[in-house]
């Protein structure tokens, strides 16, 4: 029986304790049943907010390296695969009002923040992420 993207996520979380990044590339990739190779995996073991710094959100990070990936293996060209990470970021921003970690953490951040305080937030932006990519995936 397959997982839901929450139940994924979950897992991921707390069983593997790997970051947002690394959770939404994960889920995407086996969500369109795309191999994912352990160094692209370590590649994103940083972009979490940039390694905790509450730049661009891991969320965000880890469904355009995705979109590289995924629409490389389908023949896009390079200029083809940044419009749509640029189209990806304007829908984003447009729905969730922002890119950064800082401002899409739910409560912010403190001293005492909980781990994986993200999890509702990652399974709802990969299921946003998956329907992107379907939308134009027109090869």
């Amino acid at each position: 029986m397959e997982m839901t993207t929450e139940e994924r996520v979950h897992e991921l979380y707390w069983k593997y304790d790997i970051n947002c990044a690394r959770t939404t590339l994960t889920c995407l990739c086996e969500l369109f049943h795309v191999s994912l190779e352990e160094q692209t995996l370590n590649a994103a073991i940083g972009l979490h907010g940039a390694g905790g710094y509450r730049a661009q959100c891991g969320l965000v990070e880890g469904a355009l390296m995705f979109i590289g990936i995924y629409f490389s293996q389908k023949g896009k060209s390079d200029t083809d695969i940044a419009a749509l990470c640029y189209q990806y970021a304007d829908e984003f921003t447009e729905k969730y009002k922002s890119l950064k970690c800082f401002d899409l953490r739910p409560n912010g951040f403190s001293e005492n923040d909980p781990p994986h305080a993200c999890e509702k937030l990652t399974a709802e932006t990969i299921e946003f992420s998956s329907e992107f990519i379907k939308k134009y995936d027109v090869i």
